[in-house]
């Protein structure tokens, strides 16, 4: 069974949501500006989990983690902020490039954003290393929920990161409005990362005490199996959408981008209702 609390749900979003930021920043493509909001939006939901836990009942050792966690993004957002002038790498090759290559057409020397090369780059690992503490808050809200240990933490960890990708996965799909230019390397590689981790997701709500005893009577939705075949539709609906999605990152238009993800977004809606419903109906 699975102990459903909002608390823990908000913490697994925010937690698996900022692993995969650090997964984009590591490249040093996409501009710090994406970097700014994600955090800003992680460290909410995070806050949002501390105020669902005080509301309801805490359990002080997840709570005290989840505070490190938002200390250590706040960390992150800071650093990344102060050094803003460096920009990132990536970003700096590709406005230098276009530039040169406007003024070789036109023999105009545009005004480029500037960026100071010799100021030191926000460095990655601080958003691996706020993502690490989420992530540990999240095994222990696993271990205290009860039930096989292995599988309360599968769950947990799967769960986070499942809801993280299919989530930024989305965001990352608007930030190409903002930075033209920007290669599809870093959108394709979360749109990769949503397909891989929808396999144990799936899995790990089907493990007994799982969805199969909802599927097969044993344990009672409450409407006459409904929920059960809704959940399944989620399931297939996720990974169709997942793949048609991936389909449209090959075409070589821009639209393509805007059209995988409008794809993402109902990805989300599918996703979502794959994880909560399983446990709504797990929920002991």
């Amino acid at each position: 069974m699975i102990r459903l609390d909002g608390a823990t749900v908000l913490l697994q979003w925010a937690a698996g949501g900022w692993l995969f930021l650090w997964v984009t920043t590591r490249r040093r493509e996409v501009g710090l500006g994406y970097g700014w909001l994600q955090r800003l939006t992680f460290l909410v939901l995070a806050g949002g989990s501390l105020a669902a836990a005080f509301i309801t009942t805490p359990t002080w050792s997840r709570e005290i983690t989840t505070m490190t966690f938002i200390v250590a993004g706040g960390v992150a957002l800071w650093v990344s902020i102060d050094r803003k002038a460096a920009g990132v790498a990536g970003q700096r090759q590709v406005v230098e490039r276009r530039s040169e290559r406007v003024a070789a057409m036109t023999g105009i020397d545009r005004e480029a954003q500037r960026f100071d090369k010799e100021s030191p780059e926000f460095p990655p690992v601080l958003d691996l290393i706020a993502a690490g503490i989420g992530l540990l808050a999240v095994v222990i809200a696993s271990l205290e929920a009860g039930g096989p240990t292995a599988l309360s933490i599968f769950r947990g960890l799967t769960s986070a990161m499942f809801l993280g990708v299919v989530s930024n996965a989305m965001l990352l799909g608007h930030w190409y409005l903002v930075q033209p230019g920007l290669a599809r390397s870093p959108i394709l590689e979360l749109v990769r990362w949503t397909a891989i981790l929808w396999v144990p997701e799936t899995i790990a709500m089907l493990l007994p005490t799982g969805m199969v005893s909802v599927l097969n009577g044993n344990i009672d939705d409450a409407y006459n199996g409904l929920l059960g075949w809704f959940w399944i539709a989620c399931v297939v609906a996720t990974i169709i959408l997942i793949g048609v999605t991936r389909a449209a990152l090959r075409e070589r238009e821009y639209s393509a981008v805007m059209a995988a993800t409008g794809l993402m977004y109902l990805a989300i809606l599918t996703g979502f209702g794959q994880d909560l419903v399983a446990r709504v109906l797990l929920n002991p």
